[in-house]
């Protein structure tokens, strides 16, 4: 295996961006979700995190959900190469388990891990070098919420003729609705295939669905994960409390999130090279959100936005579901 591994880093991720995106999460007191993945020690933590608590590692039926799912896809994929995409890849477990399942079949398979963290693509990357060839490996540090040439980005990954496999898990909770599904819109091409998930409400009533979650996020691992960003910064334990709560979309869906917020109960300064920020005590920053979904919510808000859904698996729990789409 060759000691040096070639990375794309798409504009979005260069160091005056990120600069200009932090400045903006501590001026709004909202936090962008790529800095919660944005050095290795946060990516170990979101890592142990994921394994505790997602239902794909602690639940074997929503695991064989996404099992399912992926020999959904692979029976509507008639071409001998695929190219499978992973945007927002994580660790890339579930897309090496699919990239598997295309080998098994016959398949010739490339693989693009995307993510917003370098250090995260190099994890997906080394977990799918188990199946796919390093020279049809193609990682891109990309952060989806501000690329906007993301379409065109992804159309130079791979072989024009090769038949596209996108997958997008565990993404769509932490982006507002309304302005990630047009740009995941934007990339699909008229025959690519989309392997969607999201996290569900389990029951027949949404609110006690979000309710019977909240521990999946009010946890002591999910904590450790999220004050990181501030520590770093320079904030103090001591200066606050994280807390959680269910808030309704801002934007007016209908959508229910699970939301965590510092609240200051001092003032703290912390700079940023030169510039200083002041959290006044009774302050607030949003840290993080979660959104809620049930199978209906998905088919209505992917159909805003000109996608399909052609099939869907739900685990028995009701707190997972995968969705093979199409785009209209």
């Amino acid at each position: 295996m060759s000691s040096v591994v070639h990375v794309a880093i798409h504009s979005s991720q260069f160091p005056e961006q990120v600069r200009r995106d932090l400045e903006e999460s501590i001026r709004t007191r909202r936090v962008n979700h790529k800095f919660h993945y944005d050095s290795v020690k946060q990516t170990q933590k979101w890592l142990a995190l994921h394994q505790a608590y997602s239902p794909s590692r602690t639940d074997d039926n929503c695991a064989a959900t996404y099992d399912l799912s992926f020999e959904g896809a692979a029976r509507h994929i008639d071409q001998a190469a695929v190219h499978l995409i992973g945007l927002g890849c994580g660790g890339g477990q579930k897309d090496t388990r699919l990239l598997r399942l295309l080998t098994e079949n016959g398949k010739l398979v490339s693989y693009t891990p995307s993510d917003v963290s370098s250090a995260m693509v190099l994890v997906a990357r080394e977990t799918a070098v188990a199946v796919v060839p390093q020279t049809k490996c193609y990682p891109l540090v990309c952060d989806l919420a501000s690329a906007t040439d993301l379409a065109e980005v992804i159309d130079q990954q791979g072989k024009a003729e090769d038949a596209r496999l996108i997958t997008f898990f565990g993404m769509v909770p932490n982006f507002e609705p309304g302005s990630i599904l047009p740009r995941l819109a934007a990339v699909l091409r008229p025959k690519d295939w989309l392997l969607f998930s999201a996290n569900l409400a389990p029951g027949s009533d949404y609110l006690a669905g979000v309710r019977k979650i909240l521990p999946l996020y009010d946890n002591e691992l999910t904590r450790e994960w999220l004050i990181t960003f501030l520590l770093d910064l320079g904030v103090e334990r001591t200066d606050g409390e994280l807390k959680f709560t269910i808030e309704d979309d801002p934007a007016g869906s209908g959508l229910k999130r699970v939301a965590a917020y510092f609240h200051f109960n001092r003032d703290r300064e912390v700079g940023l090279d030169q510039e200083r920020f002041v959290f006044k005590q009774g302050e607030a920053i949003r840290l993080f959100f979660s959104y809620r979904h049930t199978p209906e919510r998905v088919k209505k808000l992917l159909g805003q936005v000109g996608i399909e859904v052609e099939e869907q698996w739900v685990a028995n729990s009701e707190e997972e579901g995968v969705f093979l789409c199409r785009k209209l």
